[in-house]
């Protein structure tokens, strides 16, 4: 029988998160992004594990900053978007939206996500129920728009939106419990959204991980992911305009937050 994939949430510089993935079949192991070098591989060589791909979001410094010590010290086939290659580390792989490659032997679907920065790809694994988001959706929140526009922002966001509403989504940042009280200046009647809110909490509180967090919460919740319903836009004040338009107020409130 064969295993699933083991998906490790890995803590890096002050609030980023890496995710190695672990096929126990083969022994390989893949990593989303690199924010630095020394968190990665004391975690490899604690679990005994090499490192035999590592799949690139975008292009920032806190994403890629480890990438050439562990391609020194590992030699991995290292993925990311082709229109992002001239500002990534070189690419032995370059793909763009509708591409799919093998990772670990499952399938994986790439989706441009565009927004946050140009170029941001994420990585949906179908087989693994996940999707590696970075800094496009995130737990309770999206990335802020250094790149793109808030159109783009949100015809990424509804990519996201359309998959499974069991997908995990493996995001790059603890930002969490600050996004979670933006979220209750937009919703403060939102039930599963204050529920939500005090878990996060909770979780804080003893030091655990926000990180991964379900689709289905995140559109029951994440007010980025519910600019288009009717309740919302009332409760911006903006009934009748486009779900883009309440979006860009979203963001522009959170920018301002």
């Amino acid at each position: 029988m064969t295993m699933p994939l083991e998906i490790v949430t890995l803590p890096c510089l002050s609030d980023n998160y890496a995710f190695l993935m672990h096929n126990a079949d083969s022994g390989q192991t893949a990593l989303v992004d690199a924010p630095e070098a020394a968190a990665i591989r004391s975690e490899l060589e604690r679990r005994g594990w090499g490192l035999d791909q590592i799949l690139l979001t975008h292009h920032h410094w806190d994403h890629i900053d480890g990438v050439a010590d562990l391609r020194t010290a590992y030699d991995p086939q290292v993925i990311g978007a082709s229109a992002d290659a001239h500002r990534l580390p070189d690419l032995d792989l370059a793909v763009a939206e509708g591409d799919s490659f093998t990772c670990l032997g499952e399938e994986v679907s790439v989706l441009d996500v565009s927004g946050h920065t140009i170029g941001h790809i994420a990585f949906h694994i179908p087989s693994a129920a996940a999707v590696f988001t970075a800094d496009s959706l995130m737990a309770l929140g999206c990335g802020r728009l250094f790149e793109g526009t808030p159109d783009q922002m949100w015809q990424s966001l509804q990519k996201l939106a359309a998959l499974s509403g069991e997908t995990t989504v493996y995001s790059g940042h603890e930002y969490t419990q600050s996004n979670a009280r933006f979220a209750l200046t937009i919703e403060p009647d939102n039930t599963a959204l204050q529920h939500r809110c005090k878990a996060i909490d909770a979780a804080r509180a003893k030091g655990e991980a926000t990180v991964p967090s379900q689709l289905q919460e995140e559109l029951d919740t994440n007010p980025f992911l519910r600019a288009h319903l009717d309740s919302l836009k009332q409760a911006v004040g903006m009934t009748g305009a486009s779900a883009a338009e309440v979006f860009a107020e979203i963001r522009a409130r959170k920018d301002k937050f």
